[in-house]
């Protein structure tokens, strides 16, 4: 049975089969969950990123879209990178691009066989997207993706402490999603 499960705590820890790393567009590695995954993961995981080709200079995966490469050092077995937007006041089609990048790691996980997959708190660090307001969009888009067979049956909700916890707790509420703890 699909469902949702609420986690908090450290994404590289998880032994399940796919992770989401909230990557920069050029998967190069950079700060927050991303430096998280590419230590625990080990050096060749910015190898198989940088063997990735670009779409433009500097580009591996736009805003929106996403990756897969294999975990390696992770108890995951693969490691989903999505670029998730930059907050710019809202008006930007920050939104849209946000459920893009939740929609497409859950779609490329599914295509590669995975069960289970785990997503931290996308663009809700250095990138400046409302927290509140992500938990919001991810339940949303998450929940639909389940409905629509469009997702690996078992989708993780991974924030790293109990405030995002709290707020994924608080729009669950909102937006009428049930949520298990894990």
């Amino acid at each position: 049975m699909p469902c949702l499960i609420l986690r908090y705590g450290d994404i590289t820890r998880l032994a399940i089969d796919a992770i989401v790393n909230a990557a920069n567009p050029a998967l190069m590695g950079g700060g927050g969950v991303d430096a998280m995954i590419h230590q625990a993961a080990g050096p060749e995981l910015l190898e198989a990123c940088l063997a990735l080709p670009e779409i433009s200079p500097g580009v591996r995966c736009p805003t929106g879209e996403a990756r897969i490469t294999p975990g390696f050092k992770l108890p995951a077995r693969w490691v989903v990178h999505t670029v998730g937007p930059i907050w710019r006041g809202g008006h930007d089609g920050e939104t849209g691009l946000l459920a893009a990048s939740y929609r497409n790691a859950a779609a490329l996980a599914l295509q590669n066989g995975a069960a289970s997959l785990a997503f931290p708190a996308i663009s809700c660090g250095a990138y400046g997207f409302p927290y509140a307001a992500a938990t919001r969009v991810a339940l949303r888009t998450l929940a639909t993706c389940l409905t629509e067979a469009m997702a690996p049956a078992t989708l993780i909700l991974c924030p790293y402490d109990s405030r995002g916890a709290e707020l994924y707790h608080e729009a669950a509420q909102v937006e009428g999603v049930p949520l298990i703890e894990g």
